[in-house]
């Protein structure tokens, strides 16, 4: 009987340390960062006909300007922050050490965005995309001053909401694509719940934020 309690409890612990290790993974490619790339890369595949007027060529070089400037730079300033002592850790554990990084990430969202307005052979949607990201940032740092907002939540949500305004816009039978968004924005949201300190407030205020920074934007920016 002794032997048996033994055995469940170390396959609960290994169970729960596996659980654990997926949600990090999980966390890790999913992290908010890349979530501007990967929408790109859905029109990319999706909607090829809205990139018709260049080359493949400068359509990779155009999905690198996105990674460029929506992962890489706002990681890099996260990274100075780092060794410069600013921070204790990269991974931004504090609401205090989000200030600078939410900064950063607003000033290259907007750039985004700014592109995007003069740009006439990608997709139009990415105009609405772009600035719902950056007003996402803009009320993540607002909200920042009362408790720490979920990151992951907030891109997840904002990811999915676009996805489902693309079908609307384009009129297009894209429900394979919304259902896939939709169940991965709550296996990224449940990750962050089992390896993180966000509350349930915190992750669900993150999927708010997301979603109605879409939407405002998809009404003003079009």
């Amino acid at each position: 009987m002794h032997t048996n309690s033994i055995d469940t409890k170390t396959s609960n612990n290994f169970f729960t340390l596996v659980l654990k290790f997926t949600a990090k993974i999980i966390s890790y490619l999913f992290h908010p960062l890349f979530i501007p790339t990967y929408v790109f890369l859905f029109l990319m595949k999706t909607f090829p006909y809205e990139f018709a007027n260049i080359t493949d060529w400068q359509l990779k070089m155009r999905l690198l300007g996105v990674f460029w400037f929506t992962a890489f730079f706002p990681a890099f300033a996260v990274f100075l922050l780092w060794r410069l002592k600013f921070s204790d850790s990269i991974f931004l554990r504090t609401q205090k050490e989000r200030i600078v990084p939410y900064v950063v990430s607003m000033f290259f969202y907007w750039w985004m965005y700014y592109l995007s307005r003069n740009f006439t052979d990608q997709p139009i949607v990415l105009k609405f995309f772009f600035m719902g990201i950056f007003v996402a940032t803009v009320f993540g740092l607002i909200i920042n001053n009362y408790f720490k907002i979920s990151l992951h939540a907030m891109a997840m949500g904002g990811a999915a909401t676009a996805i489902v305004l693309f079908a609307f816009f384009y009129g297009a039978s894209i429900g394979a694509a919304i259902s896939i968004s939709l169940v991965l924005t709550g296996i990224v949201c449940t990750s962050r719940l089992l390896v993180s300190d966000h509350t349930n407030k915190e992750i669900y205020t993150g999927l708010f934020v997301g979603i109605i920074s879409q939407v405002l934007a998809y009404w003003f920016a079009l």
